[in-house]
């Protein structure tokens, strides 16, 4: 069991396809503060990988290609805009961050609220469909509090 987790920085990586890699890390950049750490384009503009950091996180997406792991996904447009998974983000100002995702017209899915468990948040897509989820409510406090316990 010592090999599960690597001792790592960031342990869970979220990896995500784009048919417009490049629009979609200026959106997610401008809108959500990421910053592009790594960016691998192709000849014709696509993008064969990038990384975006987000404080010690980040996410890992590039082009839609007709390949073998490509083939494994589709694109929320792809199957009525629904989602299997989707991405938490903890920000200090969840306020902020939903009055940039309505100025770059996301579509707010749960609009920002106050919740029960603690942190403030909110629901939103991005351009192409994926869902993103925003707040305050820092998980990973929780979690350390209860394995120093």
């Amino acid at each position: 069991m010592d090999s599960i987790p690597k001792a790592t920085l960031c342990n869970v990586v979220p990896c995500m396809r784009y048919r417009d890699a490049p629009a979609a890390i200026d959106w997610l950049c401008s809108t959500f503060g990421f910053v592009a750490t790594l960016v691998v384009p192709n000849d014709d503009g696509t993008i064969a990988h990038a990384q975006l950091g987000f404080g010690s996180s980040m996410v890992m997406l590039g082009s839609i290609f007709d390949t073998e792991y490509g083939r494994l996904m589709k694109q929320p447009a792809e199957v009525g805009h629904f989602v299997t998974q989707s991405t938490y983000l903890v920000v200090n100002d969840a306020d902020v961050v939903y009055d940039r995702a309505r100025e770059a017209k996301a579509e707010i899915l749960l609009d920002i609220k106050d919740e029960e468990y603690g942190g403030r948040g909110f629901t939103c897509r991005d351009p192409e469909g994926h869902v993103w989820s925003i707040g305050t409510y820092d998980p990973a406090l929780v979690f350390s509090s209860l394995t120093s316990a």
